[in-house]
């Protein structure tokens, strides 16, 4: 509120701008933080962990799970929604292991590279998730 840019409409244009920028910075953070997917992306990213449009190799066996669960999607007789929602919960187990070992925040390097793999790992059933919606 302290920075709402209505409140700026009597300041002269560089309080204005100055208000403006603060407002948008405010929203863009409150999007990123009130998504745990995107704050992680936010954090690894601080981190230098991840890098835009980085290819990160994912583990065998996820990708034969996730190849089995596209191909019951094109089948679309075969789909059984309960393994997705049984992937989504386990790599949510994941990622509170991760943080709970690391809860004085002081991510060591092979947490910060357990988390990598979780954000992969969230980042490709997402758009499994999403093909099923579309």
């Amino acid at each position: 509120k302290l920075h709402h840019p209505d409140f700026f409409t009597n300041h002269n244009e560089a309080d204005k701008e100055f208000a403006l920028q603060q407002s948008a910075d405010i929203n863009k953070a409150f999007k990123i933080f009130s998504n745990k997917y995107k704050t992680i992306e936010y954090f690894l990213t601080l981190e230098n962990v991840i890098t835009p449009n980085e290819k990160y190799n994912l583990p065998p066996n996820f990708l034969m799970e996730m190849m089995e669960i596209n191909e019951a999607i094109d089948d679309k007789s075969n789909l059984n929604y309960n393994n997705i929602k049984q992937y989504e919960i386990a790599l949510e187990l994941e990622l509170d292991t991760i943080i709970k070992t690391n809860n004085n925040n002081n991510f060591t390097e092979a947490a910060l590279l357990q988390l990598k793999e979780y954000y992969y790992k969230k980042k490709y059933l997402k758009r499994i998730l999403d093909r099923i919606n579309d």
